[in-house]
């Protein structure tokens, strides 16, 4: 990282914290998808956000001139940091009312960085990334292909986060226009953001996904694709990640069940594309209010429904199927989720699927979220670790052949005994800067968990 960039001081407050931050490398079509999607977010949302930008060169923002002009009608304040004769300072948009132009220094290590800073009090977003350095691109040199150009850093929803890098980036704008940052000071101070209701963030995500879906079907590089297929899944993990933080009574729940999902995989012995699947679900298995979300660049259409169903089972009685069978990556993914909700005995919802019809993954995900949620609804009642374990598994027990696969049920006594012996569960928060890691050639083709699985336990 560049020496005094916006980049390095975020990461040096945060190096050795207990949340210290996870960066990635992103293609410049990527950042365009992700960028052109907040910005186009702003524009439909009347928030008075504080907007900060900073390009590498001020020519990327003369391409954005126009667009920039339309925020700047419902920004509270727009700020662009660019490198000097560029162009920029002669366009109509920097001389608006609510528009500050900060020339950077040639030498200034954030005129080699891009961001996007936007802080408002429904919702909080940033792009912040620097482009690799020649020796990081290694012997290949810099792309020939302006798109293939790679940045190193991260994006976000975390109002935590944004706010301190608003505050960092108005630190760099005092150098330069000590009024301005005075003026900026205050209007952040104003705002106070807060982590997004629901609705609020499934819109952004929804439109985070449909860029960065409709970038991939211009692109023809292979690389390039799963680059904006990593962002994709990013998008949705962010979602989930910030559903559990907004619930303050399970904000570990995500975390918490995917463990429980891999540890009951591994005392069945499933494959580990197997227990990967079931790990994704896991995460996702909270984010219901982006399945009833609609495109946003095709108001009106149902794409949710769209090959819903090349999978069997496929699920019509859901309500806009899911949002994650967008990505044929994730239809699997959205299979398991929707089907958490059956019940052994075939009178769950919404398949009314029995017994073994009921994807093996589905009925592991369900068992695992309703232990989770009884264990986690104890703590407050004094109990020891023990008896909170003990009480949560004899109620899950009572539903084993109504509710809940008995042979699964017996999988979750053979994990609590070994938990009430001093068996500890590592909780690790999912990598989404490096989203692929969650996928392989399995988990896209698997529709359906496979007959030869079996529910024995070893």
């Amino acid at each position: 990282m560049l020496e005094g960039s916006i980049l390095q001081k975020l990461e040096t407050s945060h190096r050795h914290s207990q949340r210290p931050i996870r960066f990635g490398v992103y293609f410049k079509n990527t950042l365009v998808s992700l960028c052109h999607a907040l910005e186009d977010h702003i524009l439909s949302h009347d928030d008075s956000p504080l907007v900060i930008t900073a390009f590498q060169q001020g020519k990327w923002y003369l391409q954005e001139a126009n667009r920039y002009a339309d925020i700047a009608k419902i920004a509270q304040q727009v700020v662009i940091m660019a490198a000097p004769n560029s162009g920029w300072a002669e366009h109509p948009t920097s001389k608006l009312a609510n528009v500050d132009l900060v020339g950077l220094n040639p030498e200034d290590a954030v005129s080699e960085e891009w961001h996007l800073i936007i802080l408002s009090p429904r919702y909080t977003a940033m792009v912040l990334c620097q482009e690799l350095s020649p020796a990081d691109y290694g012997v290949a040199g810099k792309p020939k292909e302006d798109l293939e150009r790679k940045f190193y850093g991260l994006w976000t929803f975390e109002p935590e986060l944004v706010k301190e890098t608003a505050a960092l980036a108005i630190s760099h704008i005092q150098n330069y226009n000590p009024e301005l940052a005075k003026k900026l000071t205050q209007y952040q101070n104003q705002i106070q953001p807060r982590l997004g209701t629901p609705e609020d963030l499934s819109a952004v995500v929804s439109r985070v996904v449909d860029y960065l879906q409709t970038e991939q079907k211009n692109t023809t590089h292979q690389i390039l694709d799963r680059n904006l297929v990593a962002n994709e899944i990013q998008a949705f993990l962010r979602m989930a990640q910030i559903m559990d933080a907004t619930d303050i009574n399970n904000p570990m729940a995500a975390s918490e069940v995917m463990s429980l999902v891999e540890t009951i995989g591994q005392l069945l012995d499933l494959p580990a594309w197997q227990i990967k699947r079931s790990r994704l679900a896991a995460l996702l298995h909270r984010i219901d209010p982006l399945q009833h979300a609609e495109s946003l660049l095709t108001p009106g259409s149902k794409r949710y429904q769209e090959d819903a169903t090349d999978i069997p089972p496929s699920c019509p009685l859901v309500p806009g199927a899911q949002v994650l069978r967008t990505m044929p990556r994730l239809r699997a993914i959205a299979q398991i989720i929707t089907h958490q909700s059956e019940w052994w005995d075939g009178s769950g919802e919404p398949a009314r699927l029995a017994g073994d019809e009921i994807p093996l993954e589905s009925r592991i995900l369900a068992l695992a979220a309703d232990f989770q949620y009884r264990v986690n609804g104890k703590t407050s009642q004094g109990l020891s670790q023990e008896e909170m374990l003990t009480q949560a598994l004899e109620e899950c027990r009572q539903q084993q052949n109504t509710r809940f696969d008995p042979k699964l049920v017996e999988a979750l006594s053979l994990l609590v005994m070994g938990l009430q012996q001093g068996l500890e569960l590592p909780l690790m928060t999912p990598k989404a800067s490096v989203g692929m890691w969650l996928l392989d050639s399995r988990l896209e083709n698997e529709g359906k968990t496979s007959p030869e699985i079996s529910t024995s336990l070893k």
